[in-house]
């Protein structure tokens, strides 16, 4: 008994299953289809209005209710659908979005350079210093005892060192070399820094003059003690002298001067 009764159940549980069949309504499938990618036909609508306009089903689903609908191309992807106009706003947001970075760059490349002319730490790759100022201040950034005073005489040296002479220069060249390091490593414009360059270099200029001046007369003034030791001690040999001498002296220096 049980076996003819789940013998039943599956035949009727197959006949159901032969009865559904698939339903395939074409004007549904043409309305999915034109609503996303296919071309707009009006003429795909059903039902349509048939002969003389006389087809009642057309005026039931279209007359009486929407008779512009199927006449209205509602697709998002057509050239004035929402879908179309949603991507072309995309594009036009992309291209803003290349321009801003484009420009953002730009500033970025500019802040750069900027940043790398004005940094005291790539001071010393100044094309001006490497090929000018670099040379020119070499012997204020290395200084010493022996290249002030190595070139003079021991006498000149000790005269100049007792008179405070060399305390002071090297002490003018300290200040001098502090500030210029100070432009070297201070986050300047170039074209401040160039001319803080220029005005230091003059009075580096300036000092060695100075310093020159006093090594001159340093060795000007042991020169005239010598002589005067000399003469005190008549050691010095005067030539044949008579008062004629400085009169024919003066007269040589006018028939020689240029007027």
């Amino acid at each position: 008994m049980k076996i003819y009764l789940i013998a039943g159940l599956c035949l009727l549980f197959c006949l159901r299953l032969s009865a559904q069949a698939i339903t395939e309504d074409q004007a549904v499938e043409n309305q999915s289809q034109r609503m996303v990618f296919q071309q707009w036909n009006q003429n795909d609508f059903y039902p349509h209005k048939g002969f003389l306009d006389t087809n009642p089903y057309y005026w039931l689903v279209w007359g009486l209710f929407d008779p512009n609908y199927h006449k209205t191309d509602l697709r998002p992807l057509s050239l004035t659908g929402p879908q179309t106009q949603r991507l072309a706003l995309v594009s036009t947001m992309s291209g803003i979005d290349k321009q801003y970075k484009l420009h953002s760059d730009t500033v970025r490349n500019t802040a750069l350079s900027q940043i790398a002319e004005n940094s005291g730490l790539l001071s010393d790759a100044d094309p001006l210093w490497l090929l000018y100022y670099s040379s020119q201040f070499s012997p204020l950034l290395n200084y010493n005892a022996l290249s002030i005073l190595g070139r003079l005489s021991p006498a000149v040296s000790a005269k100049l060192v007792s008179e405070g002479m060399y305390s002071w220069y090297t002490s003018a060249l300290d200040r001098l070399k502090q500030r210029l390091n100070g432009a070297r490593s201070a986050d300047m414009d170039r074209g401040s820094r160039i001319m803080a360059y220029y005005r230091m270099l003059n009075e580096y200029h300036n000092l060695a003059s100075v310093w020159a001046t006093r090594v001159a007369g340093a060795q000007t003034t042991l020169n005239m003690a010598k002589y005067r030791q000399q003469l005190q001690s008549s050691s010095v040999p005067v030539s044949n002298w008579t008062p004629n001498s400085d009169v024919q002296i003066a007269l040589k220096v006018l028939q020689n001067a240029k007027y």
